[in-house]
């Protein structure tokens, strides 16, 4: 059995592109899927750290909650899927709990990267407001985490051409589908 579980952003829920994209190719890949929702996020999260923090201790809070029948130990692979603020609970999840799985980070968080990244891989847009790309590029480096960029895409991996957007959702569900592929 094989399990995957989406942990979403603040403002990003899974039924946005790369989380629905994410559960398509995961149940394409014979994946169980299980689908997070985060509400009640502290408000001016953005560039404050304290309020950054917080935001991760609560998305935390609610994955525990949400995902406490779970029994990761019947599974023989599992994967999360991780968007912004829920790179970071994910991870603290994943370690608090010392569940053996696979993570994709997109668009971590720089205090995403403070965390065990074991079997990890990353998505990052260069033009991301949330995180420093040089950082970025540094801790996935540091950490032996394979980093995906795209040029001028946001926190959503999004640029001003939609033509190129289009491009870069192929490349991360191909490069997605390697992965849960891998994984087995």
């Amino acid at each position: 059995m094989k399990l995957c579980v989406l942990f979403p952003g603040i403002g990003y829920h899974c039924q946005k592109p790369l989380l629905k994209l994410s559960a398509q190719t995961a149940k394409s890949c014979g994946y169980e899927v299980v689908i997070q929702k985060y509400t009640d996020f502290p408000d001016g999260a953005k560039g404050n750290e304290e309020k950054m923090r917080a935001a991760a201790a609560h998305a935390l809070s609610q994955s525990e909650e949400q995902l406490a029948d779970i029994d990761f130990a019947k599974y023989e692979s599992i994967v999360l899927v991780e968007k912004s603020i829920g790179t970071a609970a994910c991870l603290a999840y994943r370690g608090k709990l010392g569940i053996k799985a696979k993570c994709v980070l997109l668009t971590p968080l720089e205090m995403t990267l403070e965390h065990p990244l074991h079997d990890s891989i990353a998505f990052h847009g260069t033009a991301d407001p949330w995180a420093a790309t040089e950082r970025i590029e540094q801790l996935c480096a540091e950490n032996g985490v394979p980093l995906f960029e795209y040029k001028n895409a946001n926190h959503s991996l999004v640029t001003g051409d939609t033509h190129e957007n289009e491009i870069i959702l192929e490349d991360v569900t191909a490069k997605l589908t390697e992965f849960f592929k891998d994984t087995l």
